[in-house]
């Protein structure tokens, strides 16, 4: 079971979460836990004009933003996957970032980043590395879960990222 991604071409930020949650996948959308702070903070940090419902995801394409997974299979905790399912996912994750080119990609989490790039230890925020292009960025994963940030904490995290978005696009408007 997995969730369809929200994508389109040259996304201003493509948000990669870890994988699905099961109830995500069995609703068929991203981030429908209740204790789930997504939505949320997409409207806090000013990605939206309002909250969106989770069964709306698809409104995030209208302001330039997208959502992803970098393993598809979903498992009730990020720690149900195994090591090998990151880099078997990775291969196939470059491409879809290479075809659809995102400006940003908001890793949401460190393990889908680390997974990915196979570094334990990085830093919130802005990351030196590029993904087929695209600019990586490493936030606070929004589940309830994860009492390690406030909503405030993520809210501010998840703003630095619109801000460097908004300050892309006056520098490419095509984006």
């Amino acid at each position: 079971m997995s969730v369809p991604d929200v994508i389109a071409p040259g996304l201003r930020v493509l948000f990669c979460g870890i994988n699905p949650g099961l109830q995500a996948a069995a609703s068929g959308h991203h981030f429908v836990g209740r204790g789930n702070r997504f939505w949320p903070v997409m409207d806090l940090a000013g990605f939206t004009p309002h909250l969106i419902a989770a069964q709306d995801s698809g409104t995030l394409l209208r302001h330039g933003y997208g959502l992803t997974t970098l393993v598809e299979r979903a498992t009730a905790g990020e720690d149900g996957l195994d090591p090998a399912e990151y880099r078997a996912a990775a291969t196939g994750f470059r491409q879809k970032i290479g075809h659809y080119a995102p400006a940003f990609i908001g890793f949401l989490g460190r393990a889908a980043y680390a997974g990915l790039v196979g570094q334990r230890d990085v830093a919130w925020g802005p990351q030196d590395t590029m993904i087929e292009g695209s600019r990586a960025w490493l936030l606070p994963n929004p589940s309830g879960r994860n009492r390690s940030f406030s909503l405030e904490r993520l809210v501010a995290a998840y703003r630095d990222l619109r801000l460097a978005a908004e300050i892309e696009k006056t520098r490419h408007p095509a984006i």
